[in-house]
C-alpha cells in the first residue's frame, strides 16, 4: 500500500488565535509580541503585507504600528495551547493516525484513503471541518513522504489559487513543484547546508533530488540522503504516534525589570523550577540533573552595567519528579553563582538526566509509602492548578513577584478562565 501523508498548519496561528474572538479586528493587521513585549513573533497577513518582518524589536517599528493602526498583543500561551489542543482533537477524528508536530502542525497518516476518495478533496474536508468547528484557518498538503508533504503544504500556503490544498501524490506535479523552490525550504535543510548544498550546484529542491544519493551521503551524511529518497517519493520517515520523551527540560524567562536582589532572584528561580517539575511529571519522567544559571543583559554599556553570566548544577542523590527536591538543590547552586553589584537581565533552570517514571531504581533508605504520598501531593497540587491556575503553590515563589515579565498588552483567556469569557451586552 502506498504510504499517504498529509501535513496540515494553521496560518499564522497566535494572530488567528487573537482575532478569532475580536470580530473588530478581520481585516485589521495583528502582531503578536515575545516575552517583554520586545521583539514581532507573529504576524497576520495583514502584517506580513505590510513587511513587517519576523524577529524585528518593537521600538524600531514603532511608528509604522502606530500609522497603519497595528493592533499589538502580548504572547498568551494558554489561550494558544488550547485552541491547537482543540485543532488536533479535530483533526484525530478525521484520521487513524497523527503526529503532532509542533503546536500548528500535524502529520496525519491517509495511506489507503486514495482507494475511496479523491485526496484533494479530502483536503479541502479538512480546512473546512476545521474553520467551521474550530475557527481557524489550515493550508493541507499531501504526499508519499513528510519531507514532500511539507513541500506540498509550503505551495498550498504561497498560491491562493491552491485554494489551501496541494496534492504531491503524482511524480509530474512533484518533480514542478520542486523546480520552482529554492533548496532551503526543503524540510531540514538549514542554512549551513544551503550554503555548501550552493557550493556544488544544488540550487532547488529538484537539483537535491536528482543528485546522486551516493554522492549525497559521502559528502553530507546519512540524514541529507534520507531526504533525497524523501524527495523521490520513497518514505523514510514514519509517523512518530507517541512523542519521544525529552532528555532536557528548560525554564527560562527574561525579567521585565532588572533583579538586583538575591531575594527577589530566588523567587524567580522557585518559580522556573516550579514549571519545570509540572512538566517533567507531564511527561512521566523523573530527573535526578539540575542547572541553575543567570546572566546579565549582553546589550547593556558593560562600562556603566557590567556583564556576567554564570552556571552551576548539582544532582539529587535519587530521580525525582517532587518539586521540593529540586528547590532545595536549585536554592544552594543560585547561592553558589551569585554576585552582588550587578543588574540581571535573565535567568532559569534546566532538569536533566531523565528516568522513566516506572522504572526507577529508588534509595535504599527511602520508605515506598514516602514516595507514594509525595507522589499523590504533586499529583494534587497539578491537579488544583490546572483548574484554578497558580491557586497552589510553593511560598519561595513569593507573592508579589515584580520581577515578572512584561505582558502589557495581553488578552483574555477567552477559552481556559470564566473570567476570560466575552461578555454581550
Amino acid at each position: 500500500m502506498t504510504q499517504v501523508f498529509a501535513l496540515v498548519d494553521c496560518n499564522n496561528f497566535y494572530a488567528s488565535c487573537e482575532k478569532l474572538f475580536r470580530p473588530d479586528l478581520v481585516n485589521r493587521a495583528v502582531v503578536v509580541l515575545s516575552n517583554n513585549d520586545g521583539c514581532v513573533v507573529a504576524r497576520s497577513k495583514e502584517a506580513k503585507a505590510m513587511g513587517i518582518k519576523m524577529g524585528v524589536p518593537v521600538f524600531q517599528i514603532r511608528e509604522l504600528l502606530e500609522k497603519h493602526q497595528v493592533v499589538a498583543f502580548s504572547s498568551n500561551y494558554a489561550l494558544y495551547a488550547d485552541m491547537s489542543a482543540r485543532v488536533m482533537r479535530t483533526l484525530e477524528e478525521m484520521s487513524p493516525a497523527l503526529e503532532v508536530y509542533s503546536i500548528d502542525e500535524a502529520f496525519l497518516d491517509l495511506s489507503g484513503f486514495e482507494s475511496t476518495m479523491n485526496l484533494a478533496d479530502f483536503g479541502y474536508q479538512i480546512r473546512e471541518r476545521v474553520q467551521q468547528w474550530i475557527g481557524i484557518t489550515v493550508c493541507v498538503g499531501i504526499a508519499p513522504s513528510k519531507t514532500l508533504a511539507k513541500l506540498a503544504n509550503h505551495g498550498a500556503k504561497s498560491w491562493p489559487k491552491t485554494g489551501g490544498v496541494v496534492d504531491l501524490m503524482s511524480n509530474e506535479r512533484q518533480r514542478k513543484l520542486m523546480a520552482l523552490l529554492p533548496v532551503n525550504e526543503v524540510w531540514g535543510i538549514g542554512n549551513r547546508l544551503t550554503k555548501r548544498l550552493e557550493d556544488i550546484g544544488i540550487r532547488t529542491a529538484l537539483e537535491l533530488a536528482d543528485a546522486p544519493t551516493k554522492m549525497i551521503r559521502q559528502q553530507f551524511s546519512v540524514v541529507v540522503e534520507r531526504t533525497v529518497m524523501e524527495l523521490n517519493g520513497e518514505s523514510c520517515i514514519g509517523l512518530e504516534d507517541i512523542p519521544p520523551t525529552k532528555k532536557e527540560i528548560v525554564s527560562s524567562r527574561a525579567f521585565g525589570e532588572r533583579v538586583t536582589e538575591l531575594t527577589m532572584m530566588h523567587e524567580a528561580v522557585a518559580e522556573y523550577v516550579h514549571r519545570a517539575c509540572i512538566k517533567l511529571r507531564h511527561e512521566r519522567c523523573q530527573a535526578k540533573r539540575i542547572t541553575v544559571f543567570l546572566r546579565t543583559s549582553p546589550f547593556s554599556d558593560h562600562q556603566r552595567d557590567p556583564y556576567y553570566s554564570n552556571s552551576r548544577s548539582g544532582e539529587l542523590s535519587y530521580p525525582s519528579d517532587d518539586t521540593r527536591d529540586f528547590l532545595h538543590v536549585a536554592s544552594q547552586l543560585l547561592e553558589a553563582i551569585w554576585k552582588d553589584g550587578y543588574r540581571y537581565a535573565k535567568a532559569g533552570i534546566m532538569l536533566s538526566d531523565f528516568y522513566n517514571h516506572s522504572a526507577v531504581q529508588q534509595e535504599l533508605f527511602l520508605s515506598s509509602d514516602v514516595v507514594r504520598c509525595n507522589s499523590a501531593l504533586m499529583g494534587v497540587m497539578d491537579q488544583i492548578n490546572e483548574q484554578i491556575p497558580n491557586s497552589l503553590y510553593f511560598a519561595s515563589k513569593g507573592t508579589n513577584q515584580t520581577w515578572g515579565m512584561k505582558r502589557e498588552l495581553l488578552s483574555p483567556a477567552f477559552t481556559t478562565s470564566w473570567k476570560g469569557l466575552p461578555r454581550v451586552r
